[in-house]
Protein backbone atom coordinates (compact mmCIF):
# COMPACT_ATOMS: atom_id res chain seq x y z
CA UNK A 1 0.00 0.00 0.00
CA UNK A 2 1.35 3.42 -0.93
CA UNK A 3 2.15 5.62 2.02
CA UNK A 4 0.48 8.99 1.70
CA UNK A 5 1.52 10.49 5.02
CA UNK A 6 4.97 11.73 4.04
CA UNK A 7 6.16 14.09 6.73
CA UNK A 8 5.78 17.76 5.86
CA UNK A 9 7.32 20.34 8.24
CA UNK A 10 4.60 22.89 7.46
CA UNK A 11 1.89 20.38 8.38
CA UNK A 12 3.67 19.11 11.49
CA UNK A 13 4.60 22.48 12.97
CA UNK A 14 2.46 23.27 16.00
CA UNK A 15 1.28 26.43 17.69
CA UNK A 16 3.00 25.46 20.92
CA UNK A 17 5.22 27.98 22.63
CA UNK A 18 8.36 25.88 22.72
CA UNK A 19 8.32 22.28 21.49
CA UNK A 20 7.92 22.16 17.72
CA UNK A 21 8.03 25.91 17.11
CA UNK A 22 10.40 24.97 14.28
CA UNK A 23 10.33 21.61 12.48
CA UNK A 24 12.94 20.13 10.14
CA UNK A 25 12.27 16.99 8.08
CA UNK A 26 15.03 14.97 6.38
CA UNK A 27 14.38 12.32 3.76
CA UNK A 28 17.30 10.31 5.12
CA UNK A 29 19.99 10.90 7.71
CA UNK A 30 22.34 8.91 9.88
CA UNK A 31 20.70 10.03 13.12
CA UNK A 32 18.27 12.80 14.03
CA UNK A 33 19.98 13.01 17.43
CA UNK A 34 23.26 13.97 15.77
CA UNK A 35 21.60 16.73 13.74
CA UNK A 36 19.73 18.00 16.80
CA UNK A 37 22.99 18.08 18.79
CA UNK A 38 24.47 20.52 16.28
CA UNK A 39 21.45 22.82 16.52
CA UNK A 40 21.59 22.57 20.31
CA UNK A 41 24.84 24.54 20.32
CA UNK A 42 22.64 27.60 19.85
CA UNK A 43 20.64 28.12 23.03
CA UNK A 44 17.86 29.80 21.04
CA UNK A 45 17.02 26.51 19.33
CA UNK A 46 15.29 25.15 22.43
CA UNK A 47 12.30 23.12 21.28
CA UNK A 48 13.41 22.66 17.69
CA UNK A 49 12.25 19.29 16.33
CA UNK A 50 14.17 17.21 13.81
CA UNK A 51 12.29 14.45 11.94
CA UNK A 52 13.53 11.92 9.40
CA UNK A 53 11.80 9.46 7.11
CA UNK A 54 14.79 7.16 7.44
CA UNK A 55 17.82 6.76 9.71
CA UNK A 56 20.85 4.81 8.54
CA UNK A 57 22.54 4.77 11.94
CA UNK A 58 19.70 5.33 14.38
CA UNK A 59 20.49 4.24 17.90
CA UNK A 60 18.60 3.28 20.98
CA UNK A 61 19.58 2.96 24.60
CA UNK A 62 22.85 1.26 25.61
CA UNK A 63 24.20 1.41 22.06
CA UNK A 64 21.38 -0.66 20.54
CA UNK A 65 20.48 0.04 16.91
CA UNK A 66 17.04 1.37 15.98
CA UNK A 67 16.21 -0.20 12.62
CA UNK A 68 13.16 0.75 10.55
CA UNK A 69 12.02 0.92 6.94
CA UNK A 70 11.70 4.25 5.17
CA UNK A 71 8.54 6.20 6.09
CA UNK A 72 7.45 3.43 8.46
CA UNK A 73 7.92 5.32 11.73
CA UNK A 74 7.98 8.58 13.58
CA UNK A 75 11.70 9.25 14.06
CA UNK A 76 12.47 12.54 15.74
CA UNK A 77 14.75 14.39 18.12
CA UNK A 78 13.90 17.42 20.24
CA UNK A 79 16.46 20.05 21.24
CA UNK A 80 16.27 20.96 24.94
CA UNK A 81 18.67 23.76 25.87
CA UNK A 82 16.67 25.63 28.51
CA UNK A 83 15.03 23.02 30.71
CA UNK A 84 15.18 23.11 34.50
CA UNK A 85 14.43 19.39 34.88
CA UNK A 86 16.95 16.71 35.77
CA UNK A 87 17.47 13.97 33.16
CA UNK A 88 15.55 11.25 35.03
CA UNK A 89 12.46 13.44 35.30
CA UNK A 90 12.80 14.43 31.64
CA UNK A 91 12.80 10.77 30.65
CA UNK A 92 9.69 10.04 32.72
CA UNK A 93 7.84 13.06 31.31
CA UNK A 94 8.80 12.12 27.75
CA UNK A 95 7.58 8.54 28.20
CA UNK A 96 4.24 9.79 29.52
CA UNK A 97 3.97 12.27 26.64
CA UNK A 98 4.65 9.62 23.99
CA UNK A 99 2.13 7.23 25.54
CA UNK A 100 -0.48 9.99 25.63
CA UNK A 101 0.20 10.95 22.00
CA UNK A 102 -0.29 7.37 20.81
CA UNK A 103 -3.46 7.13 22.89
CA UNK A 104 -5.41 3.86 22.96
CA UNK A 105 -5.26 2.32 19.47
CA UNK A 106 -8.19 -0.04 18.94
CA UNK A 107 -9.09 0.45 22.58
CA UNK A 108 -5.80 -1.01 23.77
CA UNK A 109 -4.14 1.12 26.46
CA UNK A 110 -0.53 2.18 25.93
CA UNK A 111 1.77 1.49 28.86
CA UNK A 112 5.31 2.44 29.86
CA UNK A 113 8.18 0.17 30.79
CA UNK A 114 11.06 1.69 32.70
CA UNK A 115 13.35 3.15 31.66
CA UNK A 116 12.47 4.01 28.05
CA UNK A 117 10.00 1.63 26.39
CA UNK A 118 6.40 2.32 25.34
CA UNK A 119 4.28 -0.82 25.33
CA UNK A 120 1.16 -1.68 23.30
CA UNK A 121 -0.54 -5.04 23.68
CA UNK A 122 2.45 -6.30 25.70
CA UNK A 123 4.94 -5.43 22.94
CA UNK A 124 7.25 -2.48 22.35
CA UNK A 125 5.77 0.10 19.99
CA UNK A 126 8.02 3.07 20.79
CA UNK A 127 11.15 4.11 22.60
CA UNK A 128 12.61 7.21 24.20
CA UNK A 129 16.31 8.02 24.51
CA UNK A 130 17.69 11.08 26.32
CA UNK A 131 21.25 12.18 25.62
CA UNK A 132 23.04 14.87 27.59
CA UNK A 133 25.69 17.10 26.04
CA UNK A 134 28.04 19.71 27.42
CA UNK A 135 28.72 22.76 25.30
CA UNK A 136 30.54 25.86 26.54
CA UNK A 137 29.88 24.89 30.19
CA UNK A 138 26.17 24.41 29.44
CA UNK A 139 24.35 21.12 29.87
CA UNK A 140 21.82 20.48 27.16
CA UNK A 141 19.68 17.49 26.21
CA UNK A 142 18.61 15.77 23.03
CA UNK A 143 15.38 13.80 23.32
CA UNK A 144 15.19 11.05 20.73
CA UNK A 145 11.87 9.32 20.03
CA UNK A 146 10.97 6.44 17.74
CA UNK A 147 7.39 5.22 17.20
CA UNK A 148 6.57 2.18 15.04
CA UNK A 149 3.68 3.06 12.75
CA UNK A 150 3.47 1.16 9.45
CA UNK A 151 5.58 -1.94 10.15
CA UNK A 152 4.21 -5.38 9.37
CA UNK A 153 5.18 -8.51 11.24
CA UNK A 154 7.75 -9.31 8.56
CA UNK A 155 9.34 -5.89 9.07
CA UNK A 156 10.91 -7.24 12.26
CA UNK A 157 13.48 -9.97 12.66
CA UNK A 158 12.21 -13.30 13.96
CA UNK A 159 13.64 -12.43 17.36
CA UNK A 160 11.97 -9.01 17.49
CA UNK A 161 8.61 -10.37 16.29
CA UNK A 162 8.14 -11.71 19.80
CA UNK A 163 8.65 -8.34 21.47
CA UNK A 164 7.93 -5.57 18.92
CA UNK A 165 4.80 -4.25 17.23
CA UNK A 166 3.46 -1.24 15.34
CA UNK A 167 0.32 0.85 15.62
CA UNK A 168 -0.91 -0.43 12.23
CA UNK A 169 -0.44 -4.04 13.33
CA UNK A 170 -2.52 -3.53 16.45
CA UNK A 171 -5.30 -1.48 14.84
CA UNK A 172 -5.31 -2.89 11.29
CA UNK A 173 -5.75 0.72 10.21
CA UNK A 174 -3.12 2.85 8.46
CA UNK A 175 -1.77 5.41 10.92
CA UNK A 176 -1.68 9.07 9.87
CA UNK A 177 1.89 9.95 10.87
CA UNK A 178 1.39 13.68 10.36
CA UNK A 179 -1.46 13.78 12.89
CA UNK A 180 0.57 11.59 15.27
CA UNK A 181 3.60 13.88 14.94
CA UNK A 182 1.50 16.93 15.80
CA UNK A 183 -0.02 15.16 18.82
CA UNK A 184 3.45 14.13 19.93
CA UNK A 185 4.83 17.67 19.89
CA UNK A 186 1.77 19.04 21.69
CA UNK A 187 1.93 16.30 24.32
CA UNK A 188 5.66 16.87 24.88
CA UNK A 189 5.07 20.59 25.34
CA UNK A 190 2.41 19.88 27.97
CA UNK A 191 4.28 17.24 29.96
CA UNK A 192 7.68 18.96 29.92
CA UNK A 193 6.01 22.09 31.25
CA UNK A 194 4.30 20.05 33.97
CA UNK A 195 7.64 18.45 34.84
CA UNK A 196 9.14 21.87 35.58
CA UNK A 197 6.26 22.97 37.81
CA UNK A 198 4.59 19.86 39.24
CA UNK A 199 7.01 16.94 39.02
CA UNK A 200 4.82 14.80 41.32
CA UNK A 201 2.08 14.89 38.68
CA UNK A 202 4.52 13.36 36.19
CA UNK A 203 5.49 10.54 38.53
CA UNK A 204 1.83 9.87 39.42
CA UNK A 205 0.93 9.55 35.74
CA UNK A 206 3.96 7.39 35.06
CA UNK A 207 2.93 5.09 37.90
CA UNK A 208 -0.56 4.75 36.41
CA UNK A 209 0.93 3.70 33.07
CA UNK A 210 3.71 1.47 34.43
CA UNK A 211 3.66 -2.25 33.65
CA UNK A 212 6.32 -2.89 36.31
CA UNK A 213 4.99 -1.20 39.42
CA UNK A 214 3.95 -3.84 41.92
CA UNK A 215 5.62 -6.60 39.94
CA UNK A 216 8.85 -8.51 40.26
CA UNK A 217 11.79 -7.02 38.36
CA UNK A 218 15.27 -8.36 37.66
CA UNK A 219 17.88 -5.91 36.42
CA UNK A 220 21.57 -5.50 35.79
CA UNK A 221 23.16 -2.51 37.50
CA UNK A 222 26.83 -1.72 36.87
CA UNK A 223 27.42 -5.34 35.92
CA UNK A 224 25.67 -6.82 38.97
CA UNK A 225 22.28 -8.57 39.03
CA UNK A 226 19.49 -7.47 41.37
CA UNK A 227 15.96 -8.83 41.82
CA UNK A 228 12.99 -7.64 43.81
CA UNK A 229 9.53 -6.09 43.79
CA UNK A 230 9.10 -2.73 42.06
CA UNK A 231 7.60 -0.41 44.67
CA UNK A 232 8.06 3.01 43.13
CA UNK A 233 9.89 5.52 41.00
CA UNK A 234 11.95 8.49 42.16
CA UNK A 235 12.29 11.36 39.65
CA UNK A 236 15.90 11.94 40.64
CA UNK A 237 17.19 8.53 41.66
CA UNK A 238 15.32 6.09 39.45
CA UNK A 239 13.46 2.82 39.94
CA UNK A 240 12.80 1.70 43.53
CA UNK A 241 13.05 -2.02 44.29
CA UNK A 242 12.31 -3.92 47.46
CA UNK A 243 15.13 -6.42 47.03
CA UNK A 244 14.87 -10.10 47.85
CA UNK A 245 17.61 -9.50 50.41
CA UNK A 246 15.17 -7.33 52.37
CA UNK A 247 16.68 -3.93 51.66
CA UNK A 248 15.19 -1.18 49.49
CA UNK A 249 17.34 0.34 46.76
CA UNK A 250 17.06 2.87 43.93
CA UNK A 251 18.56 2.32 40.49
CA UNK A 252 19.47 5.07 38.03
CA UNK A 253 18.29 4.44 34.47
CA UNK A 254 21.69 5.29 32.98
CA UNK A 255 23.40 2.34 34.67
CA UNK A 256 20.49 -0.12 34.66
CA UNK A 257 19.13 -2.64 32.19
CA UNK A 258 16.01 -4.73 32.75
CA UNK A 259 16.65 -8.46 32.33
CA UNK A 260 13.84 -10.27 30.55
Amino acid sequence: MEKKDHLDPDKIKTRTKHIGWKVLVYSSTSSTNDIAAEYAKNKKNHGLAVFAEEQTAGRGRAGNKWLTGKADSILCSIVLTQTKCNPDLLSLAAAVAVAEAIGQPAGKPVKVKWPNDIILNKKKVAGVMLESKTYKDRTLYILGIGINCHQKKTSFSKELQKTATSIDMETRITTDRISLAKRLLTSLEQWLEIAEKKNKKVTRQWRKLSIQLGHRVTLSYNGKKFAGNCVGIDPRRGLVLQLDSGSRRMFHAAQSTIIK
